[in-house]
């Protein structure tokens, strides 16, 4: 069942990445005439998003186990 929610977490985190570094990339994109730096920090946002929707996937299911 751990598996199952870790690949559950990451796919739902991978939209969430992916939906974060579009929005940020379009945001910042407005702020900084070359194209660079807004990419580099789109991509450390959508890993940030990442990582934390991976944290919460998992710890869910330890909370949920617990309970069980």
């Amino acid at each position: 069942m751990f598996l199952f929610y870790v690949v559950l977490g990451a796919v739902f985190s991978a939209v969430a990445a992916l939906c974060a570094f579009f929005i940020t990339y379009e945001e910042y994109l407005k702020h900084y005439p070359d194209k660079r730096t807004p990419l580099k920090m789109a991509a450390k946002t959508s890993l940030v998003a990442f990582a934390f929707f991976m944290f919460v996937s998992v710890s869910l299911n330890v909370i949920i186990n617990l309970f069980l």
